[in-house]
């Protein structure tokens, strides 16, 4: 009976490992679609059931930059620190009805993220216009 228990525990921990690595929360490298370029790692948490992400580390030439384009209270501020994906709420295996900021233009777009099953080490990001153009970039999960 003890081996069964010790058996049925070790497998619950294993699941709940497999699950946890599968999802989006943890450190993510942003990579620009454009240029190939590692941009930041964005730690990607929960508070209060909704999906935030927040730079924790600059790989650019530019660790100090600061937000001049941003428009309210993230006017000027220190793009280190910054919390860039605000608000999503899980919906049919992903997170959407969030917004995005880019740091560089200050522009804010809908958003919404997603881990890809067969992928667990990448997440998708998907920033989208009013106009209802999308681009999808792809981070990579720091270990």
């Amino acid at each position: 009976m003890k081996y069964f228990f010790f058996l049925m525990l070790g497998m619950l921990c294993l699941s709940a490992s497999v699950n946890a690595q599968n999802g989006p929360f943890g450190v993510w490298k942003s990579i620009d679609d454009k240029t190939g370029e590692a941009k930041s790692h964005v730690e990607v948490y929960q508070k209060n059931g909704k999906l935030y992400g927040k730079i924790v580390k600059i790989l650019t030439d530019k660790p100090e930059a600061k937000c001049d384009d941003c428009k309210g209270s993230k006017k000027g501020q220190p793009v280190m620190g910054m919390v860039i994906i605000e608000g999503l709420q899980e919906s049919e295996g992903a997170w959407k009805n969030g917004t995005i900021l880019d740091p560089q233009n200050g522009n804010v777009y809908g958003c919404s993220v997603w881990v890809e099953s067969e992928k667990p080490n990448e997440l998708k990001v998907r920033g989208k216009h009013w106009t209802g153009i999308y681009r999808t970039q792809t981070w990579f999960r720091v270990k």
